[in-house]
């Protein structure tokens, strides 16, 4: 039988302090550090096991970036550069379409432009053009006079495009931070940490980190500034569009890119870069051209607010337009504009959104039925989709069901299908297989690819698709296990209820700026009690008050409606969540942002308990008044009353638990619990007074059969027999 695709429940993974000595080392950071020891044991079980590593982390510091000479070829960049600055030659800088090539085109642009340099740039269409250096770009930039062409974010792979550009009399610095083939293009440099032979030692940067540490060493060793110098005159210039371009990459935020984006975070709350103002207006929906609240109040710019309301406005122009749009936005000295491109950029987005969930559905509806044992890799194709999207939608589709995934698209061939057809695709993947890898190994049936380990973009023939489509999920099934595809939340420890308040919410700002590799703290609570639950926003999001003896907190769980979890008041549940502050009408309190919430290991005893209980009693086994299972009249009522209300509500389907959870606020012998429910529905199923199927475990569907005279419950066989064993106990 085909086992086809589902999403999966989480799997919880809770960092430990390991070994005897680890409570010492935790009191000594918190001590030497003068922090909380939550904040010391999120530290140490981070990785930071010392005084001097987690002071180097909290209180980072520019010094600590390192030498960018160590970068293989930044010496000859320089030069060549120099020469063409010094000399007027016309330099084109050429990017990628994503937020990190406009960054680094902005970035690199505005330094040479500061230098004197006769400077334009290039940025392909990702419609017409697709992805890095092409001959038809080379072939455009040959007239507009330009001898040296500098690529960022993009070029490491084009070894017949630099070949050929140099016949053409163009000389090619390469500056990128994708992973490198075996053979690297004939460039006049070639500059990279992923370089096999690239000393450098953060091999993480963004492609706007590599122009960073580029115009770091420019301006050390042509314009005679000290690294440190160096460093913090171009942080006070552009560190906001380098941590824009590096937040959106989803590069790790540790390391250098830690301190880059700390000082672009700082930056932008003080922005007096035009395009960036307006974007930020836009994304508030201000039309008066004045600073937006956010601004004006000064309020904290966050790497989210970065990764989920700016980047995604920018990416826009690359995916539905064209990035030099957004490029514009960036270079723009006229605040009207500015303003103009920042709302021209937040209704693409606006498209944007409207063509992902169209191509989510249409992909959604591909996958029912996939046959995931053999193909652990989903391939899915159409010849309409819109190429600037299908990257996030395969995004989207890897974070459901913790798969890796490509979506390939023809749009743009011309007439019937052919075999010799060209469709671009964009892939993700998950921990456990490396997407440049994979497709290394598929490489004979694609026309071109490349990208990072997680992230990849292709080309591939229609003739192709099914054999590469074999080939991709041949090597996943060689290289993924069933463990890599359970998807798997991190957290940092586990608290207690009496720990979480106002003072410990404020200490963790200490590790901020958060990203990949340094999470927002994620933490664990175990039985703790579901006070009050209840759906907000028409029942979009979960609103809870969490307790334990004494103590409370208010939660929220986004995107998931009360009816989804099925937890009710009174429950038991282990948390996984994040702490918040959470402002209104001035005052800060704290609140719970839950990321996964599950019944106890208590609960699920309890519940497996009453299972196996009530199947020895419907045996025959005997049982005990004290037991409190055998139901009275008014339970009987009470039981057909919330089946009536229901009905009446036009819900024919409740769950056994939808049922008992109605009655757990009262004493307990009013208190109608699992065993007792069972023997209700029996009876009432029974006597015809309901009509009843369980159309799942304990999930029923059923109608009432109404009656106008008085029932007699004694005419129940099970009722009955139920007596008999209570009294055989006695």
């Amino acid at each position: 039988m085909k086992k086809t695709i589902d999403a999966k429940e989480k799997r919880w993974i809770i960092r430990s302090a390991d070994g005897d000595g680890s409570e010492t080392a935790i009191s000594k950071i918190a001590e030497a550090l003068g922090i909380n020891p939550i904040v010391a044991k999120l530290l140490y079980n981070r990785g930071y096991t010392d005084p001097e590593s987690a002071k180097t982390f909290i209180y980072m510091e520019s010094e600590m970036l390192s030498d960018p000479f160590k970068m293989k070829d930044i010496e000859k960049g320089i030069a060549r550069v120099r020469r063409a600055v010094e000399s007027g030659e016309r330099i084109t800088v050429y990017g990628d379409y994503d937020v990190d090539g406009v960054t680094a085109v902005c970035t690199l642009y505005l330094y040479l432009k500061s230098l004197g340099a006769n400077v334009d740039y290039y940025i392909p269409n990702r419609i017409g053009e697709g992805y890095g250096v092409s001959v038809t770009a080379i072939d455009q930039i040959v007239k507009t006079g330009a001898s040296l062409i500098i690529t960022v974010d993009t070029g490491i792979t084009a070894i017949d495009e630099v070949n050929y550009a140099k016949d053409l009399g163009i000389d090619f610095v390469i500056t990128d931070h994708h992973e490198c083939r075996s053979e690297l293009p004939e460039a006049e440099a070639v500059i990279n940490p992923h370089r096999p032979d690239c000393e450098y030692p953060f091999k993480e940067l963004a492609g706007v980190g590599v122009v960073f540490k580029f115009v770091c060493a420019y301006e050390e060793k042509v314009c005679g500034s000290s690294r440190r110098d160096a460093a913090m005159k171009i942080f006070s210039e552009y560190a906001d569009l380098v941590a824009i371009g590096t937040i959106a990459d989803v590069m790790p935020i540790r390391e250098e890119n830690r301190i880059i984006v700390r000082y672009g975070l700082l930056g932008i709350e003080n922005n007096k870069r035009l395009g960036l103002c307006a974007l930020m207006d836009a994304a508030s929906n201000r039309q008066d051209g004045q600073r937006s609240s956010r601004a004006k109040h000064r309020a904290k710019i966050t790497s989210g607010y970065i990764g989920y309301t700016i980047a995604p406005r920018i990416n826009a122009a690359g995916r539905i337009k064209n990035a030099s749009i957004a490029v514009e936005l960036f270079l723009s000295e006229d605040r009207a504009k500015a303003a103009e491109i920042a709302e021209i950029l937040c209704k693409t987005n606006k498209e944007r959104q409207n063509e992902e969930n169209k191509i989510m559905q249409e992909a959604s509806e591909k996958i029912v039925g996939y046959d995931i044992e053999k193909n652990p890799v989903i391939v899915l194709d159409a010849d309409n989709w819109h190429h600037g999207v299908i990257g996030i939608v395969s995004s989207r589709i890897t974070e459901k069901y913790s798969r890796p995934s490509i979506l390939v698209s023809f749009e743009g061939n011309e007439g019937e299908p052919s075999a010799e057809d060209v469709g671009k695709g964009s892939g993700r993947s998950i921990k456990g297989m490396n997407l440049v890898d994979a497709l290394c190994y598929c490489e004979a049936h694609l026309v071109k690819f490349g990208g990072h380990e997680l992230a990849a973009g292709l080309s591939v023939k229609r003739g192709e698709l099914d054999t590469f489509r074999r080939k991709i999920n041949e090597f996943a099934l060689a290289n993924l296990t069933e463990e890599d595809m359970i998807p798997i939340v991190e957290a940092d420890c586990s608290i207690k209820l009496e720990d979480v308040n106002l003072s410990l919410a404020k200490a963790f700002q200490m590790l901020e700026p958060y990203g990949v590799s340094n999470p927002v703290p994620v933490f664990v609570m175990q039985d703790i009690t579901v006070s009050e639950i209840s759906g907000i926003s028409d029942g979009k999001h979960t609103k809870m008050v969490l307790s334990s003896g004494k103590y409370s907190h208010s939660a929220m769980y986004f995107s998931n409606s009360p009816s989804s979890l099925g937890i009710y008041p009174g429950d038991k549940v282990d948390v996984l969540f994040n702490i918040d502050i959470n402002e209104w009408m001035g005052r800060e309190s704290v609140q719970l942002i839950v990321r996964d919430i599950r019944p106890s290991k208590s609960m699920k005893e309890r519940y497996a308990s009453n299972r196996e209980r009530f199947e020895q009693i419907k045996a025959g086994a005997p049982f005990s008044a004290t037991e409190n299972i055998m139901p009275t009249r008014e339970d009987f009522i009470a039981v057909y009353n919330v089946m009536r209300s229901s009905l009446r509500a036009g819900v024919n389907v409740l769950t056994h638990r939808d049922i008992t959870s109605k009655f757990n606020s009262l004493p307990e012998p009013k208190r109608i619990g699992y065993i007792k429910l069972k023997i209700i529905i029996m009876v009432l199923k029974e006597l015809n007074l309901v009509s009843l199927d369980e159309i799942s475990d304990e999930v029923y569907k059923f109608d009432i059969h109404y009656t106008t005279g008085k029932t007699d419950l004694e005419k129940s066989t099970w009722l009955r027999r139920f007596r008999s064993q209570m009294a055989r106990s006695e």
